[in-house]
């Protein structure tokens, strides 16, 4: 089953996704006035997963969103597994590649993160100059990156290397500084800078 992100989740308030998780289960009116339990009333399991695969979304959603508030709080690298948690369920379920950034502030707190890029099965096009004017448009001070491998080969390749490189160089012209690179794979999170490719 794959968690993508639901049309309308991101833009519920924390409540509506709270009540939708926890709606349906308690007694239902419309059963109550028939005198019919829960228990009797036959599943469909076309619906029944249908309401699963939205749980799931709203559930998904709300982890995102509680992991992203704490990266908000402090230094993002001095709480590395929750933004490692934060990737690899931002992550979850992708067919494609995409390259996202994490915008950071002068002590390396959350400003802002997006999807600024989105390829294909193996490959996604990162253009340098974007990525650029995407940090001095939100006045960030550092960045920290990261794609997904849909192949679920967590490895950096050698145009992973490349590219490290490659907008570290072009965002130090600006003044930001990249923290680092993530390639994510399935329950998978490397970290370039701990490999060293930094």
């Amino acid at each position: 089953m794959n968690f993508h992100p639901l049309p309308d989740a991101s833009h519920a308030s924390r409540e509506d996704l709270v009540a939708e998780m926890l709606g349906h289960l308690g007694p239902r009116p419309h059963l109550a006035a028939l005198n019919v339990s829960d228990r009797e009333t036959p599943h469909d399991d076309a619906s029944t997963q249908q309401l699963l695969k939205r749980r799931l979304g709203v559930a998904r959603e709300l982890l995102l969103r509680e992991l992203r508030d704490q990266m908000a709080q402090g230094p993002v690298m001095s709480s590395p597994q929750v933004l490692r948690d934060w990737l690899r369920l931002q992550c979850a379920g992708l067919q494609h590649e995409v390259f996202l950034a994490l915008y950071l502030d002068a002590n390396h707190r959350l400003i802002a993160h997006e999807e600024v890029f989105r390829g294909t099965l193996t490959q996604t096009s990162v253009y340098p100059r974007e990525l650029v004017k995407s940090a001095l448009a939100r006045n960030a001070a550092a960045l920290a990156v990261a794609h997904n491998h849909p192949s679920g080969q967590a490895e950096p390749s050698r145009a992973d290397e490349f590219l490290t490189q490659t907008l570290k160089s072009a965002l130090a012209l600006v003044d930001v500084r990249l923290i680092d690179h993530f390639v994510v794979a399935g329950d998978q999170c490397i970290s370039c800078a701990e490999r060293g490719l930094l």
